[in-house]
């Protein structure tokens, strides 16, 4: 067993009570639970905080902690427990298209894997916010797969490049794009050190949260905290730091740090809502 990995302890974390065997029902099953206990959230680089990612660090703080964390922090760690359970798989990077330009250059900035099973390769992500796949998905291409959340689907816009896509609203989003050349620790630590530090990084300046549950996913982003469900969504702005922190520990379910800028920056991003146009 890797040092500091208490598979058991994680197991009760996300509520997992079944046969852990290197399975397609058990990876299903991993992978919708995992994102409904742990969620995804920036805290730690909005407060300043070092994000260490080796195992021990991740369990401390995403299974023993109650925190959450974003997605090098959540697929090293899931990474880690399917190789507990007797998975073979690929860590890969990919490039974030969510929310940006077809044509923006976009730096590797995303983790995810590649599950190799005898039923074919599927690809596992635990860590992708407001959209993480509650499913695995088959690594082919052209085909609608249903989760327990949004249809996806990949594609592959040039040999050996895919893409992942989600169905929001009727309209095919694009989510990322990666290939399959193998990434290892050392390749996430350099985005996950720029991603927690640059001044500019949107992780440094705001506050994100998610979390799904079945039929709906909850997604805090700056001021507005939304729940999306398939008939359509519902938001409202988070005008105090007390609604921040209601929300936080509330439906996304996150012990929060005892840190002592938190009420401060949790009072300032309420403060430039409210000065928001």
């Amino acid at each position: 067993m890797a040092e500091g990995l208490d598979l058991a302890a994680y197991f009760r974390r996300i509520g997992f009570s079944g046969k852990a065997e290197p399975t397609m029902e058990t990876l299903s099953r991993l992978q919708e639970l995992h994102p409904a206990a742990i969620p995804f959230e920036n805290l730690g680089a909005f407060l300043g905080e070092e994000i260490p990612l080796d195992i021990a660090s991740l369990q401390g703080k995403l299974v023993h902690g109650g925190r959450g964390g974003w997605c090098f922090e959540q697929n090293l760690l899931f990474a880690q427990v399917l190789r507990e359970i007797g998975f073979d798989l690929t860590t890969l990077a990919a490039r974030v298209r969510w929310n940006q330009p077809a044509d923006a250059a976009r730096p590797r900035s995303h983790m995810l894997m590649a599950v190799h099973m005898k039923e074919g390769n599927f690809i596992a992500d635990v860590g992708f916010g407001g959209l993480v796949l509650t499913a695995p998905l088959r690594l082919e291409t052209g085909t609608e797969q249903q989760t327990p959340h949004e249809p996806f689907r990949l594609s592959e816009p040039k040999p050996g490049t895919y893409l992942v896509e989600a169905r929001i609203a009727g309209a095919w989003q694009a989510l990322y794009a990666f290939d399959l050349h193998e990434q290892t620790l050392p390749d996430y630590e350099v985005s996950n050190w720029y991603l927690a530090h640059h001044p500019q990084s949107h992780f440094v300046t705001g506050l994100i949260a998610a979390r799904s549950e079945p039929g709906m996913r909850h997604a805090l982003r700056g001021g507005r905290y939304a729940i999306h469900r398939r008939d359509g969504t519902e938001s409202r702005e988070l005008a105090t730091a007390d609604d921040y922190r209601r929300a936080l520990e509330g439906p996304f379910g996150i012990r929060l740090p005892d840190h002592p800028e938190l009420e401060r920056k949790l009072a300032q991003l309420a403060d430039n809502a409210a000065r928001a146009p």
